[in-house]
């Protein structure tokens, strides 16, 4: 099983030297060590809590621009390995016997390390083109599965904000060579990201393989059984690249430490890594930039859908209780009617629902405290939220300014956001028959006229909630043709509600579907499932 073998573009086109290296060498304070390191001094162009972007060295808009995101579980060496591709744009050689740092991997360091998702622009001379890294934040740390739903959240408003970035030549995951059999957390990643893409982005997809001295026979024979979607190669195997930087991540402090045996292996694992980044370049510089347009379309779809049925469950339960409150008042009506009572202003207690808007209070910490709610319908549009959105017009639930989840599709100028939900609650009334007179004041007051009219509005709320259930299914229908992992484990999480409620609209090659989604899922995320009943 090979690695993705590339022609000599780089060594074409890169300068063997640019004014970069020299201005970080003359210009910043070196740490001694067995290598002198450069802390790389960046300009911050975002600096939120989610979302940081720094960038290096100024564009030149004749060169060409190509984009990376990289993935990966913590420890893996995901921050070693984007300096080694930052030193490799810069030319880097091995008896320079220096190393240079965008992101500050030592215990010494002076740049403080963030849980944000961080977009580093890197322009230098010497480099042929120019290149956006999107690092995101270790997967599966010790904060919990919970943390990790953030980062899909933000590389959401990543991709759809004004100066975000909205192109990817390559979505790379980041595994360590000792990986044996990919575990139900890192499937847990590769299932959040790929649940992020349409489905023309599997050919940028790629494995970037750490610590890996020799070949990497476990981690691959680990991912080919995972099944993972990715670039194939010619045999039908994974496209991979693998690299060793363990001589830069280990720094002696004093230069003369070194023995010979260890100089001449960090030259020969300089020489491999450096071999390695030229294919690795090249297949950047060969691949086709694939636009995150429809990437983006299916971020918002899946929103859509996970409001549109957050919203149908509060919503078939109010039906549901009204469904109860007027079965409640028939049965008085009749009653009445059946012991011919002259008492034409009978009382009668119903349970009533009602709704009543209160304080969130969310124990995880990663879920947005403010929700999205129709003042008009008074529902609850959207929770947890587009954390980031301020204008209402841009939240996710919204197309072409009008609400896709809330029963009116009122104007987004209907909504509020803020730190409150609402609740459905129910309270003991005592009603009368004028009351009923008055409610419906058009219809004929006779009791047998009102028994038909609560008979009229238990059958509305069905066909409402009938039409509920279509507009969710055709939203799964709608993932499944342009997403790239139509089996994710998010999706998931709504099948089993919304395959009970297809079914009682009476279509059974619909629930048909559903379960056969389902079962492809569950076959496909085998081992999340239980991580995923203690996220929701």
């Amino acid at each position: 099983m090979a690695e993705f073998q590339a022609s000599s573009f780089w060594n074409e086109k890169q300068s063997s030297r640019g004014k970069h290296l020299d201005e970080i060498r003359r210009t910043i304070k070196p740490i001694k060590g067995s290598l002198t390191r450069y802390i790389i001094d960046t300009r911050t162009l975002i600096d939120g809590e989610r979302l940081k972007r720094e960038a290096f060295g100024e564009k030149d808009k004749r060169k060409p621009h190509k984009t990376i995101l990289m993935v990966g579980e913590t420890g893996t060496g995901k921050s070693t390995l984007i300096n080694a591709i930052v030193n490799h744009m810069l030319n880097v050689k091995c008896n320079d016997r220096i190393w240079c740092e965008i992101i500050e991997t030592k215990e010494s360091q002076t740049k403080s390390q963030t849980n944000a998702v961080t977009v580093y622009d890197v322009f230098v001379e010497e480099s042929p083109f120019s290149l956006s890294i999107i690092d995101t934040p270790g997967y599966g740390d010790t904060k919990g599965t919970k943390k990790d739903l953030i980062i899909a959240e933000t590389l959401h408003e990543l991709f759809r904000s004004k100066d975000g970035v909205h192109e990817v030549d390559a979505v790379c995951f980041v595994v360590s060579s000792n990986t044996t059999r990919l575990t139900d957390r890192q499937l847990y990643v590769f299932d959040s990201i790929l649940s992020l893409f349409s489905n023309d982005v599997e050919r940028n997809i790629v494995v970037l393989i750490t610590h890996a001295p020799k070949n990497p026979t476990n981690a691959l024979k680990a991912i080919k059984e995972s099944k993972v979607r990715c670039a194939k190669n010619d045999d039908g195997k994974p496209v991979y690249f693998s690299f060793d930087n363990s001589h830069c991540e280990d720094f002696h402090n004093d230069d003369d430490d070194q023995t010979e045996d260890e100089e001449e292996y960090n030259k020969l694992a300089w020489d491999k890594n450096k071999k390695n980044m030229k294919n690795f370049f090249a297949f950047l510089n060969d691949c086709k930039t694939v636009s995150l347009k429809m990437t983006e379309s299916v971020l918002r779809l899946r929103k859509q859908l996970t409001a549109s049925i957050n919203n149908l469950k509060d919503r078939i339960q109010l039906s549901e209780l009204r469904k109860k409150e007027f079965q409640q008042t028939k049965a008085a009506l009749e009653e009445h009617e059946k012991e011919m009572k002259d008492n034409n202003n009978f009382e009668f207690v119903v349970d009533e629902a009602y709704k009543e808007k209160i304080p969130i209070e969310s124990k995880w910490w990663h879920l947005s405290k403010e929700a999205t709610c129709c003042r008009v319908c008074e529902e609850n549009c959207h929770y947890p939220g587009c954390w980031w959105v301020r204008d209402l017009s841009q939240c996710s639930v919204m197309s072409n300014g009008k609400c896709t989840a809330c029963t009116g599709r009122c104007d987004h100028s209907y909504h509020i956001k803020e730190r409150k939900i609402y609740v459905l609650k129910t309270r003991k009334v005592t009603k009368t028959k004028e009351d009923l007179k008055r409610k419906y004041e058009k219809e004929s007051g006779e009791i047998m006229s009102l028994i038909r009219i609560l008979e009229n509005e238990i059958k509305l709320n069905e066909r409402e909630k009938t039409r509920l259930v279509e507009e969710c299914y055709q939203c799964v229908v709608t993932l499944e043709d342009i997403a790239l992992n139509t089996d994710s484990a998010s999706t998931l999480h709504h099948l089993d509600f919304l395959i009970e409620k297809v079914n009682e609209t009476g279509k059974p090659e619909r629930v048909q579907k559903l379960q056969e989604l389902k079962k492809r899922a569950e076959a496909a995320n085998e081992g999340l499932l239980n991580m995923l009943e203690n996220l929701y």
